[in-house]
């Protein structure tokens, strides 16, 4: 199906991008890598007035080291997250996640803001950002703020991005030394989550110290399993993370559907969390 027509817009700065969103309404449209709005347009589930391409904009490209935490531009791909030597040092849970979006032609198109801020439950990055303690810097027409990541998932893609705003970055607290770990149980190679847990520990004489703990596809947005996180501390066995991730489902809401009902998704979470936390503990 051929899209509907829009204008189109291409500015070399933030500011520039959020003034054409504002002059573009409501129906305007942050085109990034793609991967997401062009099958929206195809299949016109969407009419935007205005499309405003973010890809020359320099300052959402890069990954920086900013002392105690690295901050990622969105407009940086899903390959150079996966491969950059900063993910991998200081946000390994990222890095391993990110290794499970889609397929490579995707990974090397779309970017780590625009699955942020599509914001699809099933998404691999979300529930990564929340368990590593992510903050968001999003610009509008009044500012920059900043939005941690427990308050930018809000629903059913879902964010706090407004409509006439875009987001710059995303900050993540370095959590160098820590084993991690991504389980993602999908239908096939490339296919969304049926459900994913993320699991990244420190480990102190061969205990669990700290432990945080993302979910994917268990409810209308990532979710961060912190009553298993509480249960893991101070556990050396695999018993002890079994019984731990008993409670992964605690304070979940997952769907049925084709795929899954819900009773099977919270089996998996348990699953797929205790390998995902005896693998980053290095007990498996």
């Amino acid at each position: 199906m051929i899209p509907a027509a829009f204008d189109y817009v291409r500015p070399t700065t933030v500011d520039e991008a959020v003034a054409a969103l504002v002059a573009g309404g409501d129906d305007a449209k942050i085109l990034g890598g793609g991967q997401s709005l062009m099958p929206v347009l195809r299949l016109r589930m969407g009419e935007p007035s205005v499309i405003v391409d973010t890809t020359r904009i320099d300052e959402m490209k890069g990954i920086t080291d900013a002392g105690d935490s690295i901050v990622i531009g969105a407009g940086v791909t899903h390959d150079d997250v996966a491969k950059s030597p900063l993910v991998r040092d200081h946000a390994a849970l990222l890095a391993l996640a990110t290794e499970h979006v889609a397929d490579r032609q995707i990974r090397h198109r779309g970017t780590m803001g625009g699955a942020m801020a599509h914001a699809d439950p099933a998404g691999d990055q979300p529930p990564v950002a929340l368990a590593l303690g992510a903050a968001f810097t999003i610009a509008g027409p009044s500012g920059r703020r900043t939005v941690a990541a427990s308050e930018f998932f809000v629903d059913y893609f879902t964010t706090a991005v407004g409509p006439d705003e875009i987001l710059v970055s995303v900050s993540l607290p370095k959590h160098t030394g820590w084993g991690a770990h991504y389980e993602k149980l999908n239908r096939t190679a490339q296919a969304w989550a049926i459900v994913g847990a993320g699991a990244t520990v420190r480990m102190d004489g061969g205990s669990i110290a700290e432990a945080r703990i993302g979910l994917t596809n268990m409810g209308s947005g990532p979710v961060r399993a912190t009553a298993v996180e509480q249960a893991l501390v101070g556990a050396s066995s695999l018993a002890e993370i079994a019984a731990a991730a008993e409670q992964a489902a605690q304070g979940t809401s997952p769907t049925s559907d084709i795929h899954a009902d819900a009773e099977y998704r919270e089996h998996l979470a348990r699953v797929l969390t205790k390998r995902a936390v005896a693998k980053a503990a290095g007990l498996t």
